[in-house]
C-alpha cells in the first residue's frame, strides 16, 4: 500500500512539474496582487547581521542565538552553526563533493539535511555535528523544516511531503495552491505557529501556507531586499527563512548574500 501511495505521489509531482513548464504555476507580481482575497505583506528591516558570502544558502534555522545553515553547490556543501551577531562559525560538517546540500532542520537534538539529486539525507548530532545516520528518499530534495512532530519537505514542485522523523518515511502530502491554481518551485521552508513559510524559487515572494490543506493564506513581498541587485542575480537568489521567537520576526537572506536580515511584517494596503 505504501508503495502504491508513493507511486501515486510521484505521478502527481510529475504532473505538477509539467504544469510548471507550461507556466501555470509561475509566480509573478501580477498573479500575486490580483488575488485580493489573499493578503500581501510588506516588510521593514529592523536589523542586519553578517552572512558568509561564500555560503550558497539552502536551509536556515535559528535557535538560541545561533543560526544553523545548510549550504549547496558541489564541493562546497555542508551544514554549519554560527553566531548570529558575529557570524563566527561554531561547528561545521562538510558533505562529500558529489553531494549538493539542500534544506536543513533541527529536531530532537538532531540536525537533518537533504541533498538535491542524491536521494539521500543525513542526520547529525546537534552538539557535535558528528554524522549519526543517513536516509533515502525518491524525490529531489529542496527545503526542510518541522512542526515538532513531523519533518516537512519540499521537492521543487507544488508538493509538500510529511515524514516520520524516526523512520524518515513519507506519511502524507499536500499540494500547494493559491486562488489561481498550483504553486510550484517551493524551496526553503520554515514552520511557525501553524503556518508554513516557503521561498518561491527565483522570485521575491514567500508563500504562507496552511500545511494541512496546502492553501496559500498570505504572501510576503520582499522586493527591494536584495542588497546588490546588479551583482546578486541568478543563481544568487533570495533563499533562507528562519523565525526568531524572542522578537517574533523573520530572518531572511539569499544565496551568497553579505547580510542576513531581521524583518517585521505589515499588511500591504490595497
Amino acid at each position: 500500500m505504501k508503495r502504491l501511495l508513493l507511486l501515486a505521489l510521484l505521478m502527481q509531482c510529475a504532473l505538477a512539474s509539467a504544469i510548471a513548464d507550461d507556466g501555470h504555476v509561475q509566480v509573478t507580481r501580477a498573479r500575486v496582487l490580483q488575488q485580493t482575497k489573499i493578503p500581501v505583506y510588506t516588510y521593514t528591516v529592523v536589523a542586519s547581521y553578517p552572512h558568509d558570502r561564500t555560503a550558497y544558502t539552502e536551509g536556515l534555522v535559528y535557535l538560541d542565538g545561533a543560526i544553523y545553515e545548510g549550504t549547496g553547490l558541489y564541493g562546497r556543501s555542508g551544514v554549519r552553526e554560527w553566531d548570529l551577531r558575529t557570524g563566527r562559525v561554531r561547528h561545521e560538517a562538510k558533505l562529500d563533493p558529489h553531494f549538493f546540500g539542500e534544506g536543513v532542520t533541527v529536531l530532537d537534538s538532531k540536525v537533518f539535511e537533504l541533498t538535491y539529486l542524491g536521494n539521500t539525507g543525513f542526520v547529525y548530532d546537534q552538539s557535535t555535528f558528528d554524522r549519526r545516520d543517513s536516509f533515502r528518499f525518491v524525490t529531489q530534495g529542496w527545503g526542510l523544516t518541522n512542526d515538532g512532530k513531523r519533518l516537512i519537505m519540499s521537492d521543487g514542485s507544488s508538493a509538500i511531503l510529511f515524514l516520520d522523523p524516526q523512520t524518515r518515511e513519507v506519511t502524507g502530502h499536500v499540494f500547494v495552491t493559491d486562488d489561481v491554481g498550483p504553486v510550484g518551485f517551493l524551496n526553503e521552508l520554515e514552520y511557525v505557529d501553524g503556518i508554513l513559510y516557503a521561498n518561491v524559487w527565483q522570485t521575491d515572494f514567500i508563500a504562507m501556507i496552511q500545511p494541512d490543506s496546502g492553501k496559500i493564506v498570505g504572501w510576503i513581498d520582499l522586493t527591494g531586499l536584495n542588497p546588490e541587485p546588479k551583482t546578486l542575480v541568478y543563481p544568487y537568489v533570495l533563499n533562507g527563512i528562519a523565525w526568531r521567537p524572542e522578537t517574533k520576526h523573520l530572518l531572511v537572506t539569499g544565496k551568497c548574500w553579505p547580510h542576513l536580515y531581521e524583518i517585521a511584517l505589515a499588511p500591504r494596503a490595497h
